[in-house]
C-alpha cells in the first residue's frame, strides 16, 4: 500500500474539536426550547461530518481510496481507529434522519439519542484520534 502525503486530516480535526466543544455546549443546556434543540442537532450533524471526513482523510493518507461515510466507518473499524462499529453506523443513519424527520417527538427522540449515546462515541474518538497522532 502506498502512503500519500496528506495532511488535510490535521485541519478537519481540529475542525472537529471545535465542534465537539460547541455540541458539548450545547448539550449543557438542560431543557432547551425547540430553537437550541436544532441548534444541538445542527452541531451534531457538523461534528459527525467532521469526524468521518478526518478519518477519510486519515485513511487517504494511509494509501486508501474510500468515499462514503458508511465505508469510511467500516474501515476505520476495521483498522483499530475505531471501536463500536455498528454504533457509528447507527449515527450516520441518525445524522442522516435529522434532514427528514419533522415532528417535535421525533427531533426530541434524537436529541435523547445525541445525549446518552452519540455524544460518547465523539469524545472517544477525539481522545483516541489525538493518541493516534
Amino acid at each position: 500500500m502506498i502512503k500519500i502525503n496528506n495532511n488535510r486530516w490535521k485541519y478537519r480535526f481540529v475542525e472537529f474539536q471545535k465542534s465537539l466543544k460547541n455540541l458539548k455546549k450545547g448539550l449543557s443546556i438542560k431543557s432547551p426550547d425547540e430553537i437550541y434543540r436544532a441548534g444541538i442537532l445542527q452541531l451534531f450533524e457538523v461534528s459527525l461530518e467532521l469526524c468521518w471526513k478526518t478519518l477519510k482523510d486519515y485513511l487517504d493518507s494511509e494509501g486508501y481510496n474510500i468515499n462514503s461515510p458508511r465505508q469510511v466507518f467500516q474501515q476505520a473499524f476495521s483498522s483499530g481507529m475505531i471501536s463500536d462499529g455498528r454504533e457509528w453506523l447507527e449515527a450516520l443513519e441518525t445524522r442522516n434522519l435529522i434532514a427528514h424527520t419533522y415532528d417535535e417527538n421525533g427531533i426530541v427522540e434524537i436529541e435523547k439519542q445525541i445525549r446518552k449515546k452519540y455524544i460518547k462515541l465523539l469524545k472517544k474518538f477525539s481522545s483516541n484520534f489525538k493518541k493516534l497522532i
